[in-house]
């Protein structure tokens, strides 16, 4: 329901790429495969730690739109964004960053953890990002790592939210599947190069389809196979109550293969 209607929001908006915040959803794991499921405040405290990293992530749109204008005018999409095609100045980006960093300290504030302050997951993702925005970028298999790492905080802040300890495999099943994923963005932005009117980013001289190609296909036998020992483990057994859980692998099995297919 994001999605719809994105490109007729203003550009102050658009800049927030709420159609995006539906990554963020990631926080929410932790909640629906523990008893804490049935639980209004479980709910409460987990979407509110939502709503912090949906306002940390548009912070770091925010201010990668700033500092990638230039590169993104060249990109066959991105020069459609606000700020690079100058339908929003970085001025007014500047002060709408401010806000939206306010809006997400908010948020983690509200979080009711009871081990240690919530603060310190949305403030790593923003450190991460900031890192990443100023120079892991720039650093081969490094940048699509960051991406990955990002996804996991969002699992591991979910988790922290409401007091539980999120599975291992679960969170090797988060990492796998966000650097496949990193690494797919990577393979099909190679294959836009020639929609391109110069370089997009620093890192795509580097990369090369032959090389993408080696780290895709492991990366997606890993999701799956990740996945599929967190449903038969002791712990989610244990959890859950029932062995049941390995009936749902085929369905994962069939989103990792459709995005193969779409990329």
């Amino acid at each position: 329901a994001l999605m719809i209607g994105t490109s007729d929001m203003p550009p102050y908006l658009q800049v927030l790429r709420p159609h995006q915040w539906v990554k963020n959803l990631l926080v929410l794991i932790p909640l629906f495969v523990t008893e804490r499921a049935f639980e209004l405040t479980g709910w409460l405290a987990a979407l509110t730690a939502l709503g912090s990293f949906c306002f940390a992530a548009s912070s770091i749109y925010l201010l990668n739109d700033i500092l990638d204008r230039h590169e993104d005018a060249h990109h066959p999409k991105k020069k459609q964004r606000p700020i690079a095609s100058g339908r929003l100045s970085v001025k007014t980006a500047c002060a709408e960053l401010l806000v939206t960093l306010s809006i997400c300290g908010v948020f983690a504030w509200m979080v009711p953890a009871s081990e240690c302050s919530f603060f310190i997951w949305p403030v790593l993702y923003l450190l991460l990002n900031i890192a990443y925005s100023f120079y892991l970028k720039r650093l081969v298999v490094v940048d699509c790592m960051c991406i990955a790492i990002g996804f996991q905080l969002r699992v591991m802040a979910g988790a922290a939210a409401i007091d539980v300890e999120a599975s291992k495999w679960l969170q090797l099943c988060t990492f796998f599947f966000a650097l496949f994923l990193a690494f797919c963005k990577r393979y099909e932005e190679i294959g836009r190069q020639d929609e391109a009117s110069g370089q997009t980013r620093q890192t795509m001289s580097e990369y090369s389809m032959p090389f993408l190609n080696m780290l895709i296909g492991p990366l997606a036998a890993l999701s799956i196979l990740s996945y599929a020992l967190y449903t038969v483990s002791p712990e989610t057994v244990q959890r859950h109550g029932t062995d049941q859980l390995i009936v749902t692998i085929p369905f994962v099995c069939y989103g990792v293969v459709r995005a193969l297919f779409l990329v």
